[in-house]
């Protein structure tokens, strides 16, 4: 079918049968006409609401079936497990899902672009995020305000870098971005001469929200999987990953070959070429005459995303592991910041060695 639908209960009241595409596409062609209790499978295996997904699998494999209807004690459809469902979760333990075991799916919109994120909202997304490179910006507020009570999904609002922008948003945001001028492929810091450096702008913002309850996510400025652990542990809840995922086989830059190795497209929004297409038209605020605050240009291939956050899981794990910390609210009190001078930082990487061999969470530079 048009929504991949495999199989539909039958209720009277009471659940009474089951109408499969085995059922159905046998008489398609012969007898269409056919009414639907006539091909509906009766006899059903069921189970109860408090079953584990476990036993309902082992209850599928015992009877050969694909789908378990899940009951009341008086027959009532409660809904209906499927051996897909159960052997994806299994597959991708971590995947988000929403309260109707869809994943979670969240959706860039413009400040100003309320129908959009009306149909947004229609269309089942979880998230919107707003997204401009200045939102600390009272248009930009009002209008956020305004498309948070028009749908019902969370909000989120970026980018902002400083604790007076949390303070205007706090109020009805869901989530907070923050970000000016870390990325990559930003030169807004350069070009503007305006941002505020990562870490700085992380504790600001999360000092403010987190008096509220909003989580922070941290936008740009990651490098190494340790840059996440720090992010986290000066108040982020959340990283938001653009250059460590650019190389893998998912993201969209055209692959191409430099001197024998692969590399990947990389364009950051405020790019010239992004801008001239109008792609980035609500996150600059600017139609014509773009003066460009980001570049483009070509990282290496990583492989997949999945091996990529293989790496990056790992090196949170372990700095959570070196803090004591079992949860990132945890990660969050018990970490602690040290200065360091420049040969601090130096001995911090490897030295006084010739690298042979690349780790895939620790690239040579070119």
């Amino acid at each position: 079918t048009e929504e991949d639908v495999g199989g539909v209960p039958v209720v009277d009241k009471k659940l009474v049968g089951i109408v499969s595409r085995r059922d159905v596409l046998p008489i398609v062609e012969s007898d269409p006409t056919k009414e639907v209790k006539e091909v509906m499978t009766r006899d059903l295996i069921t189970a109860y609401e408090d079953v584990s997904l476990e036993e309902a699998l082992d209850k599928m494999y015992e009877h050969k079936v694909e789908r378990l209807p899940v009951v009341d004690e008086k027959g009532n459809l409660k809904g209906i497990i499927t051996m897909q469902n159960i052997l994806q979760r299994r597959q991708y333990p971590m995947a988000s899902r929403d309260e109707n075991d869809r994943l979670m799916v969240a959706a860039a919109v413009g400040p100003f672009d309320v129908e959009r994120a009306v149909a947004l909202d229609k269309a089942g997304a979880n998230v919107l995020m707003i997204d401009c490179a200045h939102a600390h910006n009272m248009n930009v507020v009002d209008s956020a305000r305004m498309i948070k009570k028009k749908v019902k999904a969370d909000v989120v609002v970026g980018n902002i870098a400083t604790a007076e922008a949390a303070e205007e948003l706090v109020d009805f945001v869901d989530g907070i971005k923050v970000g000016v001028g870390p990325g990559s492929i930003c030169i807004t810091r350069v070009v503007a001469g305006v941002g505020v450096p990562q870490l700085t702008a992380i504790a600001e913002v999360a000092d403010i929200a987190s008096k509220h309850d909003i989580p922070v996510i941290a936008d740009g400025g990651i490098r190494y999987s340790g840059d996440i652990a720090k992010a986290i542990a000066i108040g982020a809840d959340v990283v938001m990953l653009g250059n460590l995922l650019a190389g893998t086989d998912e993201a969209p830059g055209r692959t191409i070959t430099i001197k024998g190795r692969r590399y990947k497209q990389y364009r950051g929004m405020g790019s010239l070429g992004v801008m001239s297409g109008g792609e980035s038209v609500d996150r600059y605020l600017s139609k014509t005459k773009f003066v460009p605050e980001g570049v483009e240009g070509a990282i290496p291939y990583s492989g997949t995303v999945g091996d990529t956050l293989h790496q990056l899981v790992g090196g949170l794990r372990s700095s959570m592991g070196y803090v004591g910390a079992h949860s990132i609210e945890e990660m969050h009190k018990k970490a602690r910041f040290i200065r360091i001078t420049p040969s601090g930082y130096y001995e911090s990487h490897p030295h006084d060695v010739l690298i042979t061999d690349e780790t895939p969470n620790y690239p040579i530079g070119e």
